[in-house]
C-alpha cells in the first residue's frame, strides 16, 4: 500500500468514525496540517534549529546522547515552563492568605492549579490538532480568521509585555532593598532593562533553557531563605486568620495574584513548537503544574504562618536585617531569567510572525541576529515604560490578571476545547460533561476579568478618595 492510499484511508476513518473519544477527532484535523506549515518548516538544511528540545533533560544524570555523530544535551521545555511559571507569581502568595483567609487561600491555591492543569492539556490537544500553531494569535487565525489573529496577537503582546514589566519592576525593588535606596529607581530600572535585553538575545529556547536551570534553583534557595528567617523572627507573632471579612473588591483583586500565578500558559505553543516531540508535551505540563501547585502551597502558608497579617509583597521582604537583601540577592537570576523567557515568547511571536516561511529565521547572519536584537529591543524599552508608569508591585500584578490571565490561562481554553469538537457537544455522556466543564471554564474568565476590571476600578476610586 503506498503512503497516499494510506493517508485517504485515514482521511475516511476519520470523517466517518465520530464516538465520544477526542483524541480520534484530534487526529483527523491534524491531516488538515501539512508539515510545511509547522512554524519553522524543514530544518534539514538550516543553520540554526530550534526544534531541539525534549520533554527531559538527562543532564542531570551527566549523560550526553550522540546525534548524527555530535554529542548534545537533552534541553527539556519542562524547566523551561518551571523557570517562566515560578517566579514573581509565588511572592505575591502569602500577601493572598493575608488578605481573604488561610481557608480560603489554600482552597483557591488547590483549585485553580487543578483547573490550570486542564486547561495547558486542552492547549496541548489543540496544538496537536492544528501544528502549524505557534502563538495565540495563530490560533485565533483558525478559530476567527485574520480578525481573530489580530485580537489574540495584539492580546498576547501586551499580556507579555506587561509580565516583562513586571519584572524590571521587581529587578528596581531588589536593587533599592541590596543598595537601601543608594540610587534613584529609575536607575535601577534602566540596569534591568539592559541586563534584561543582553540575556534574551539567544535566539532559540535551546539556549534559554540553560538559564531556565539558574531561574528556577535562585528562586527556590530565596523562598527557603525567607521561610526559615521568618520561622526564626516570627515577626507575625502567631497571629493568622482562617478567614477575612473583606469587601469584594478587596478579595478578589488578592484573588487575581493566584490567577497571575498560574499564567504561563501563553507561552506554551510556542514553548511546544520547539519540542523534537510535541507529543510529549502532557510530560513538561505535568512536571510543571506539580511543582508549582507544591511549591506555592508550601509557600505560601509557612510565610503566613510566621510572618502574620501584615506579611509583604513580595514576600521576600518578610524578614528583617541582612535576610532580606540576601534573599533578594539569591532571587536575581530568576527575577531576570523569568522575564527573559517571558520576553523571548514575545519576541519570537514578532519573529516568527515577520519571517515564517523565508528562511531567514534559521541563518546565522548578522543580518539574521540584527533582526531579533532590534525585535527585542524594542519589546524591553515598552516594558521599561510600563514598569515606570505603574511603581507599585501588586497594582501591576493585578491589573495584569484581571485584563489578560484570566483569558490565556483559562477562559481561551474553554473556547480552544469547544471548536476542536464542534458538533459533538452530545455524542455521549463524556463529551456533554466536558462540553458542560469547558464552558464553565470560558465563564470562569469571563467574570475573572469583569469582575477584576470592576475591582481594580473600585481601588483607584478608594485611593483618589484617600
Amino acid at each position: 500500500m503506498t503512503l497516499g492510499e494510506t493517508k485517504k484511508e485515514l482521511d475516511v476513518t476519520c470523517r466517518n468514525k465520530i464516538s465520544g473519544d477526542e483524541e480520534s477527532s484530534f487526529e483527523a484535523k491534524s491531516l488538515q496540517s501539512k508539515e510545511s506549515d509547522e512554524p519553522f518548516g524543514d530544518e534539514s538544511e538550516s543553520e540554526i534549529k530550534y526544534k531541539i528540545m525534549t520533554w527531559w533533560n538527562e543532564y542531570v544524570a551527566k549523560l550526553p546522547r550522540q546525534t548524527n555523530g555530535t554529542s548534545q544535551w537533552l534541553l527539556m521545555p519542562g524547566k523551561v515552563m518551571i523557570a517562566e511559571t515560578i517566579s514573581l507569581g509565588i511572592l505575591s502568595l502569602p500577601s493572598v492568605l493575608a488578605e481573604i483567609g488561610m481557608v480560603g487561600g489554600v482552597i483557591l491555591i488547590l483549585g485553580l492549579g487543578a483547573l490550570a492543569t486542564y486547561t495547558g492539556y486542552v492547549i496541548g490537544q489543540f496544538k496537536m490538532a492544528y501544528p502549524q500553531v505557534h502563538n495565540m494569535a495563530d490560533a485565533g487565525m483558525i478559530m476567527l480568521g485574520p480578525m481573530g489573529r489580530e485580537i489574540f496577537g495584539i492580546a498576547q503582546m501586551l499580556f507579555i509585555v506587561f509580565i516583562m514589566g513586571s519584572h524590571i519592576l521587581t529587578f528596581s525593588i531588589m536593587m533599592n532593598t541590596l543598595t537601601s535606596h543608594a540610587t534613584c529607581t529609575i536607575a535601577f530600572g534602566v540596569a534591568g532593562l539592559v541586563v534584561s535585553l543582553l540575556c534574551s538575545l539567544p535566539r532559540t529556547l535551546h539556549k534559554v533553557s540553560y538559564m531556565a536551570v539558574a531561574s528556577f534553583v535562585s528562586i527556590i534557595a530565596a523562598v527557603l531563605i525567607t521561610m526559615i528567617g521568618v520561622g526564626v523572627e516570627r515577626p507575625g507573632h502567631n497571629i493568622i486568620q482562617a478567614t477575612v471579612n473583606k469587601s469584594f473588591p478587596k478579595a478578589f483583586l488578592a484573588t487575581t495574584h493566584i490567577v497571575f500565578a498560574y499564567a504561563g500558559h501563553v507561552g506554551f505553543f510556542t514553548f511546544i513548537s520547539e519540542m523534537k516531540q510535541p507529543k510529549e508535551y502532557t510530560k513538561a505540563l505535568y512536571l510543571l503544574q506539580g511543582a508549582n501547585v507544591s511549591m506555592y502551597l508550601m509557600v505560601a502558608v509557612v510565610i503566613y504562618r510566621y510572618a502574620g497579617v501584615d506579611v509583604s509583597s513580595p514576600a521576600l521582604g518578610s524578614t528583617s536585617g541582612i535576610l532580606p537583601k540576601l534573599a533578594y540577592g539569591v532571587a536575581m537570576p530568576s527575577i531576570v531569567i523569568a522575564g527573559v523567557i517571558n520576553g523571548h515568547v514575545a519576541a519570537k511571536y514578532c519573529y516568527v510572525r515577520l519571517f515564517r516561511g523565508t528562511g531567514k529565521m534559521g541563518q546565522r547572519t548578522w543580518g539574521s541576529f540584527a533582526r531579533w536584537a532590534v525585535i527585542v529591543t524594542l519589546l524591553w524599552s515598552m516594558a521599561w515604560v510600563i514598569a515606570e508608569a505603574i511603581p507599585v508591585f501588586n497594582d501591576l500584578l493585578g491589573l495584569i490578571s484581571a485584563l489578560f490571565a484570566s483569558w490565556f490561562t483559562y477562559g481561551l481554553s474553554g473556547v480552544f476545547w469547544l471548536f476542536l469538537n464542534y458538533g459533538r457537544y452530545r455524542d455521549s455522556k463524556r463529551t456533554l460533561a466536558l462540553t458542560a466543564l469547558n464552558f464553565l471554564v470560558f465563564l470562569l474568565g469571563l467574570f475573572i476579568v469583569s469582575s477584576g476590571s470592576f475591582s481594580r476600578e473600585r481601588r483607584c476610586v478608594e485611593e483618589q478618595g484617600d
